[in-house]
């Protein structure tokens, strides 16, 4: 499973660190420690406090975007079908829905909590994973 720095979890959901400090501290996003000390979120968890979320943040002032974006967050839901799946993408400030192949969401091994990038042009979105 995915794990996330507090500062990797605070980009993705536009953020400071030290907010995200504050939601770890408050119990709103479970923690671990590293050997060095340094907190880490769990992927699942991550998706979790996502999915709860009625919102996803949005700055006060969106810049146009082109038609073609790439959006870069958690996955939040897959489900499988004998032939479908759906893979659901929180990248704040956009929720982002997949339709894809079942066999393309295996090859990726989509899981809740994964990071993956959500590529979109036109009505099409393409999901991909960074690789190691």
């Amino acid at each position: 499973m995915a794990v996330y720095r507090t500062r990797q979890v605070a980009e993705l959901l536009g953020v400071s660190v030290d907010t995200v400090r504050r939601w770890c501290d408050e119990g709103k996003l479970k923690t671990v420690r590293s050997a060095g000390g340094h907190r880490a979120v769990d992927g699942a968890d991550l998706a979790r406090y996502l999915t709860e979320q009625t919102k996803a943040y949005e700055p006060e002032s969106l810049l146009a975007q082109s038609t073609r974006n790439r959006f870069t967050g958690i996955v939040t839901r897959v489900e499988r079908d004998t032939i479908t799946a759906l893979v659901e993408i929180h990248a704040p400030p956009h929720r982002l829905i997949s339709l894809m192949t079942r066999e393309a969401v295996d090859e990726l091994d989509l899981e809740p909590g994964d990071l993956a990038t959500a590529a979109v042009k036109s009505t099409s979105v393409i999901v991909e994973i960074p690789t190691p």
